[in-house]
C-alpha cells in the first residue's frame, strides 16, 4: 500500500545545478513536508549542491535538521519574545527578526537577520524603525525582503527593493547582505549592477525542488477492483452506482492529503467557472479525484478514507490489475508521500 513520487534525479538534479547559476548565492529552502520530500531529504541534497546555508521554516525543524546539513540554518519565521526554548547549534543558526522588541530579548551575540516591512504587509520592520533598532549585542548579518508574488498595481520590484536597500544604508546600517523572496532573475541582474557592494541572497524553495515539472511523476497503487453493476449500492453511504464499471481502491487518503485542498486565488472568467462547475457538482456527490487510468481523470465513488481512496471506473475502460499503478496529479506541499524512488 504506496503513494509513490518517482524522481528522474538526474534531471532534477541538473535543473537544481541550473538554478543554482541563475541566482549565484541561492540559500535553498526546506520546511514543511520538505515539498513532498521530506526536509532531511532536501538538506540533504542542499549539502550536496554545496550550499553555505539552508533556509527553514520554524526552529523546530532546524534543530531536526542540525545533523543532516553541515552548514548555516536561517529559521524563516521570525523570532518571538517567549517562544519555548528549542535546542539549537547557536553557532550555526540565524534567526530572522520582524520587531525591535524581538531584537532586545535576543541573547548578546545571536546571529539575526531583520526582516522589512514590504508591499507584502506581513510582518518586518517599518522604514521609521531602522535607525531605532537595538542590535548593537548582536550578530547582524543581513535584511530580509519578502516581496509579493503579483503585482496588479505595475509597480517594479526592483524599485521596492532599492528603496528599502537606500533606506537600510541611510540608518546607519549594513547593506551588504540582502535575502530576497519572489524575485525574477533578471531583476536580480538589475539589482546586482546598482548595487555592486550588496550581496543578494535569493531563499527558493518550490522553484528549485518542484520547478522541472517532467522529472516528478506521482503514482497511487491499486488494492482492489471490484465490478459493479449500475444502481447497486456500495461503500459507508451506500451510493449507487452510476452506471456500470468497477470500483477500485487505490493507495492515498486523507492522511496523505489526497482530497485535501488549500484555498486558492482565482483569475479570470473560465477558471470561475470551472470553480462554480466543481461546487456544483459536489452538491449532488459527482467530485474529479486527483487519480487517472489511462489517461483519464476517475472520479471520487465516496469521499477518500484515511489511507486509501474509493474510484469509480466506467466500463468503457479496461480495468487495471491489482498491484498497477495509477497516475496522481497532487499538491506536492500538501501530499505526504510513503516513499521516493529515485530512477
Amino acid at each position: 500500500m504506496t503513494l509513490t513520487m518517482y524522481v528522474d534525479g538526474d534531471r532534477w538534479r541538473a535543473h537544481q545545478r541550473g538554478l543554482l547559476a541563475e541566482f549565484p548565492g541561492l540559500v535553498p529552502v526546506a520546511k514543511g513536508n520538505g515539498y513532498g520530500f521530506g526536509n532531511a531529504r532536501l538538506a540533504a541534497e542542499a549539502g550536496r549542491l554545496g550550499a553555505p546555508m539552508l533556509a527553514v521554516g520554524t526552529a523546530d525543524e532546524a534543530a531536526g535538521l542540525a545533523g543532516a546539513f553541515p552548514g548555516d540554518l536561517l529559521v524563516l519565521t521570525p523570532y518571538r519574545p517567549g517562544e519555548p526554548d528549542v535546542d539549537l547549534p547557536a553557532a550555526r543558526v540565524v534567526r530572522t527578526v520582524a520587531h525591535a522588541e524581538a531584537l532586545a530579548a535576543l541573547p548578546a551575540g545571536t546571529r539575526v537577520v531583520v526582516e522589512c516591512m514590504t508591499s507584502m504587509r506581513r510582518h518586518g520592520v517599518a522604514v521609521g524603525e531602522l535607525s531605532r533598532l537595538p542590535v548593537r549585542q548582536l550578530a547582524l548579518e543581513g535584511f530580509a525582503l519578502h516581496l509579493p508574488l503579483d503585482r496588479p498595481d505595475g509597480s517594479d520590484p526592483v524599485e521596492e527593493v532599492a528603496g528599502l536597500v537606500r533606506a537600510i544604508g541611510e540608518a546607519g546600517l549594513p547593506t551588504s547582505t540582502v535575502y530576497l523572496s519572489h524575485l525574477a532573475a533578471k531583476d536580480l541582474l538589475r539589482l546586482a549592477e546598482r548595487y555592486p557592494d550588496t550581496g543578494f541572497r535569493s531563499r527558493i524553495g518550490t522553484r528549485l525542488w518542484l520547478g522541472d515539472v517532467e522529472a516528478l511523476a506521482n503514482r497511487a497503487t491499486v488494492l482492489d477492483v471490484t465490478p459493479v453493476a449500475r444502481g447497486e449500492r456500495y461503500g459507508y453511504r451506500q451510493h449507487k452506482a452510476p452506471s456500470d464499471g468497477h470500483l477500485l481502491v487505490a493507495s492515498g487518503g486523507t492522511a496523505h492529503g489526497v482530497g485535501l485542498e488549500a484555498p486558492k486565488y482565482v483569475h479570470g472568467i473560465l477558471p470561475r467557472a470551472k470553480g462554480l462547475a466543481r461546487a456544483g457538482l459536489a452538491t449532488v456527490n459527482r467530485t474529479l479525484s486527483p487519480y487517472s487510468w489511462q489517461g483519464k481523470q476517475l472520479w471520487f465513488a465516496e469521499p477518500p478514507h484515511m489511507q486509501v481512496s474509493i474510484l469509480f471506473l466506467p466500463s468503457e475502460l479496461k480495468p487495471p490489475a491489482i498491484g498497477d499503478e495509477l497516475s496522481l496529479t497532487v499538491r506536492h506541499t500538501t501530499t505526504h508521500f510513503d516513499r521516493v524512488v529515485e530512477r
